[in-house]
């Protein structure tokens, strides 16, 4: 676990002997059910802690642990396996949070292993981000949305920033060059009460291959109207 200690150490966190056995229990569970389940094509030990791990604690810099403190509501939306959600959750405890995912199979194990861990205030919602965004339940109620290997940005605005509070923050990790990207989102951002606050790179030796965390800030209610309905946001970005 020695890089994910650097890692961690890297951005800011000081991991303790109970979250590394966390870390590690999340580690080889997920190992074990991706035998059967293939949640994940990133399966050694080595590359979880680092392009899973480390690489979901990556977004510390870029917000600040601000972000963190004071129990906020925190969404990953498409979550996967867990990530980024479940590893920021082992480092900052206080957090609540819910992981959404609309494949059955990958929730499975977020509710085995969110278990297995302990963790509090950690729930699991099924369903097409386009549709949960309209629950009155979820709309507008995250000071803090994440986004990990989702979709290009334009798409990821109206799927995310419904989720936001006002004042609150969606951040999304992306890789590559994201030039074209940023530009083109920033008029589906601002339709969709956003605004560009920030791109950081990340770079801690092993994820420094053009990884970025894009941050948005939520300045004024979504319009009702969006997201649309599932699939278009996707085929047709804003």
């Amino acid at each position: 676990m020695q890089q994910l200690i650097e890692a961690a150490n890297h951005f800011g966190i000081q991991l303790n002997s109970v979250q590394l056995e966390q870390f590690r229990l999340y580690r080889d569970e997920l190992i074990t059910w991706n035998r059967s389940l293939n949640l994940t094509a990133i399966n050694t030990p080595e590359d979880i802690e680092l392009k899973h791990f480390a690489d979901s604690l990556s977004v510390l810099p870029a917000l600040g642990k601000e972000a963190f403190e004071g129990s906020p509501e925190v969404i990953d939306i498409g979550t996967g396996a867990g990530f980024p959600g479940i590893p920021l959750k082992i480092a900052f405890p206080c957090i609540r949070l819910t992981l959404l995912d609309s494949t059955q199979k990958k929730l499975r194990f977020i509710e085995h292993i969110t278990t297995r861990l302990g963790l509090e205030n950690a729930s699991v919602v099924t369903g097409r981000a386009e549709e949960i965004a309209h629950d009155p339940s979820h709309r507008s109620c995250y000071q803090l949305v994440l986004s990990r290997a989702v979709a290009k940005l334009p798409a990821l605005a109206e799927l995310c920033l419904p989720y936001c509070s006002v004042n609150g923050l969606l951040a999304t990790y992306k890789k590559g060059d994201i030039s074209q990207e940023v530009a083109s989102c920033q008029n589906a951002v601002e339709m969709l009460g956003g605004k560009i606050k920030g791109l950081s790179e990340v770079t801690f030796p092993g994820l420094a291959d053009g990884r970025f965390i894009v941050i948005m800030e939520k300045i004024n209610p979504t319009p009702l109207k969006y997201p649309r309905r599932p699939g278009i946001p996707l085929k047709n970005p804003l």
